[in-house]
């Protein structure tokens, strides 16, 4: 993907499911669920045993999240993607994006198989930061 594609993709989504947000403060992941919250997303905490993350609701897992969900970012180590990938399937993700640092063949062929876009190895929090908000700004 390029800049006008990821631009493109982070324009067209509202809610992004954060699979692996901390419930530490000084954590990456909090900091990019506050980069996202701050450009304007749903943030949807996706925690084990957390209840509420940075003012959130948290659910255990995907299967749990009440409302549909565009983008599946996670946070966790990549030999866990390929079930995350199975997951975010099953929920009917748009995208699949793993964080800066993580990649995973076997969930990139789960998702794209299933017509997800997805991402991987980028940070979406910087990505975001990047290209700017305008058309969040706008609604």
């Amino acid at each position: 993907m390029d800049d006008e594609d990821f631009k493109t993709l982070l324009d067209a989504t509202q809610t992004v499911a954060v699979v692996g947000l901390s419930t530490h403060p000084e954590k990456p992941s909090v900091e990019v669920a506050k980069i996202l919250l701050a450009a304007g997303y749903d943030v949807i905490p996706v925690h084990p045993t957390a209840t509420e993350i940075l003012g959130r609701k948290a659910y255990a897992t995907l299967a749990d999240i009440p409302v549909p969900v565009d983008v599946v970012d996670v946070f966790r180590p990549s030999g866990e993607a390929p079930e995350i990938a199975r997951q975010a399937v099953e929920i009917g993700a748009g995208t699949l994006w793993l964080q800066l640092g993580l990649t995973s063949g076997e969930a990139r062929d789960t998702a794209e198989a299933a017509g997800l876009r997805y991402v991987e190895d980028i940070c979406i929090g910087a990505t975001t930061l990047r290209l700017g908000n305008t058309a969040r700004d706008a609604r």
